[in-house]
């Protein structure tokens, strides 16, 4: 609802000042002199003073700022706050008193933009009864017309707000509906001098205009464009289509205007050349425009499908590596020691399984579990090390601020490298983890001594199937929102790398 009212606000608003560059436009382009013939012929007629900022300007300014005013009041004020929370008394009284002060203030403007009726009327009475009477109609036109369009929103609300908002379609068409309209009403307020004309030119050929494009859009453009790409039968669509719209709507026109012959032709020519000059351009550019988008969010998804097919096989490929690894561990130190150092060792690996069933497979997990897995994993490999006391494992963890979401699995690889190429049975060792984290980053860092394999070592040269399969990863889920850097000296490997985790 707060949406649509800003809708409502931002629509009254874009009118109210429409409207009023289209007064203020022929001050601009006409000197005063052209203005007064222009505007003052009726002041003229009956010897009447006229000054076109005083009769004409400044009272059809101050109706539009009344109208726009009085909507505000009543649509954002008393019928949300008083009425709609049943302060019945209260929301009724200042709608009466909304509803006097309009009446006043819109018999003063009219009373100048009218002021000719002085030289109709025998008295001034007689003038001022006009003046009152013009003011209440519009008072009551203008209450009317906002009952009918609170009802019509009521019903949209009861009845179409939340299909449109869980089918994007129809958003997508309201957002196309609203666009074209606004810069069809935008082009004929700038084609007329007189905010009246302007007026009668938007509320005619408005609908014709958009009805027009939509046909276009959704039937003759997709038509020629995906099945028969048959350029006479385009044109011949375009044009019966162009040519029998504006034929109806003149004629409807004609009707309401009871009669009125010699304005046929220039209506019909008008809304021909607006439809085909600039109805008929816009709506193909949108229409490119459109398929542009589809194609490239086509792409993307494509892209998409095959980057999550990576990461999945990549997980794959992890996850049993890890799982015989662990298994050798358990077993040797089965044969080592009985039940204490092996029971623990397999609640270790069962925590770790847990893990892997439930949580490795969503997308984004809490970082405390991370660490979780990160520890049993440390855990797992200080018993396998645990009778060597040349070797040091430390870990400094420091879970103060990391109250993040991780994908999950994207740790492990570091330390699951560490321990297989840092770790020496026959020489010293030493490997320290660091994590800690800052109210938008994550940082972790691994250290530890590199030994000589075999010349026959298969995996001399290797970094590990985990560390390859992680750099991969975090270039698809952190596209520059990672930095990773890993170096090595003879002794030692290093790795550093920092997360931008916070969304």
């Amino acid at each position: 609802m707060d949406q649509f009212r800003k809708l409502e606000f931002g629509v009254a608003t874009g009118f109210a000042l429409l409207l009023m560059f289209g007064l203020l436009y022929p001050s601009i382009i006409y000197n005063v002199f052209e203005l007064q013939e222009m505007y003052g012929y009726k002041f003229a007629r009956y010897h009447q003073v006229f000054d076109y900022y005083i009769h004409y300007l400044l009272p059809a300014l101050s109706r539009i700022v009344l109208v726009y005013g009085g909507f505000l009041m009543v649509n954002f004020v008393i019928v949300p706050k008083f009425l709609e929370k049943k302060r019945w008394w209260l929301g009724m009284l200042l709608l009466l008193l909304t509803g006097l002060l309009f009446f006043l203030l819109m018999m003063v403007a009219t009373s100048y933009y009218n002021g000719y009726l002085l030289g109709v009327y025998d008295t001034v009475r007689g003038a001022h009864m006009h003046f009152a009477k013009s003011a209440f109609i519009t008072t009551i036109f203008c209450g009317v017309l906002y009952i009918v369009y609170y009802i019509l929103r009521q019903i949209y609300f009861e009845y179409l707000h939340e299909r449109i908002v869980v089918n994007p379609q129809y958003r997508k068409t309201i957002r196309e509906v609203l666009m074209v309209l606004a810069g069809l009403e935008v082009v004929i307020a700038l084609m007329f001098n007189d905010s009246r004309d302007a007026f009668r030119a938007m509320l005619y050929f408005g609908p014709v205009f958009v009805s027009i494009g939509f046909i276009l859009y959704y039937k003759i453009i997709p038509d020629f464009k995906l099945v028969h790409h048959n350029q006479r039968l385009f044109i011949r669509d375009i044009a019966l289509l162009i040519l029998g719209v504006n034929f109806l709507m003149t004629m409807v026109i004609r009707a309401i205007r009871h009669g009125g012959g010699g304005f046929f032709p220039p209506a019909l020519i008008f809304g021909v050349l607006i439809s085909a000059g600039l109805v008929l351009p816009l709506t193909w550019f949108l229409y490119q425009s459109r398929q542009k988008q589809l194609v490239m969010v086509k792409n993307l998804k494509t892209a998409l499908g095959h980057s999550t097919a990576n990461m999945d096989f990549l997980r794959a490929q992890i996850n049993p590596h890890f799982l015989f690894n662990a298994l050798n561990t358990l077993y040797g130190t089965a044969l080592q020691e009985e039940a204490p150092r092996t029971s623990e060792g397999i609640q270790k690996l069962g925590d770790m399984m847990r893990f892997m069933l439930h949580d490795n497979h969503l997308a984004k997990i809490p970082l405390d579990k991370e660490v979780a897995y990160l520890q049993n994993y440390i855990d797992l490999q200080r018993l396998r090390v645990m009778s060597s006391p040349d070797i040091l494992i430390e870990v400094n963890i420091d879970e103060s601020q990391c109250e993040h979401e991780i994908a999950p699995m994207l740790l492990i690889p570091f330390v699951e490298n560490a321990f297989k190429h840092g770790i020496s049975l026959r020489n010293r060792s030493r490997i320290v983890i660091s994590l800690s984290c800052n109210a938008e980053q994550l940082f972790f860092d691994v250290v530890n001594t590199v030994h000589q394999r075999p010349e026959n070592d298969p995996e001399r040269d290797s970094m590990g199937i985990g560390l390859n399969n992680v750099r991969e990863r975090l270039a698809l889920l952190y596209p520059n929102r990672h930095e990773l850097s890993i170096r090595h000296t003879a002794n030692e490997f290093f790795v550093h790398l920092t997360i931008d985790v916070k969304d």
